[in-house]
């Protein structure tokens, strides 16, 4: 069999192959961009006051000790997922509240746990800022994080 196999048969699987290959590649490239463009964020949701929440996480830095849908530093909880947490699909309007006054009330200064400073932010802010976290906890992040805990 081996016989049979020229060089110039070699390449020709080689090339063919590599066409084959990239062919599928590129394929599945677009079927995934595609898919991220049309249907994983709520671009209909994105008013202003989520990009300025977007800013003011910018702003502060927030991924420096945050995630977000599993970017950044692992020092302090996931993001992407604290409006579900704190009761945002059944009660939006408590859990919006309650997000606030927790950001407000740090640093707690409970002995034993880290601490998140307190960036003197404006209500306008912290409306914007839940609403930005609003607006994140509806991205199709196909079942990213895992759980719930944050």
């Amino acid at each position: 069999m081996w016989d049979a196999l020229t060089k110039s048969a070699a390449r020709n699987i080689f090339y063919g192959g590599s066409a084959f290959f990239l062919v599928i590649f590129v394929g599945l490239t677009v079927q995934s961009c595609n898919y991220v463009l049309t249907t994983s964020t709520d671009a209909k949701g994105m008013t202003a006051s989520v990009v300025n929440g977007k800013h003011i996480w910018e702003k502060h830095a927030c991924i420096n000790c945050h995630t977000l849908l599993g970017e950044g530093a692992y020092y302090a909880p996931e993001l992407g997922n604290v409006w579900k947490r704190y009761g945002g699909v059944k009660d939006p309007q408590g859990a919006r509240e309650t997000i606030k006054a927790f950001i407000k009330s740090q640093p707690s200064g409970t002995p034993g746990r880290r601490q998140m400073p307190n960036f003197k932010l404006t209500d306008q802010e912290l409306d914007d800022l839940v609403s930005f976290f609003e607006w994140t906890s509806r991205i199709n992040t196909q079942n990213w994080p895992p759980n719930d805990a944050g």
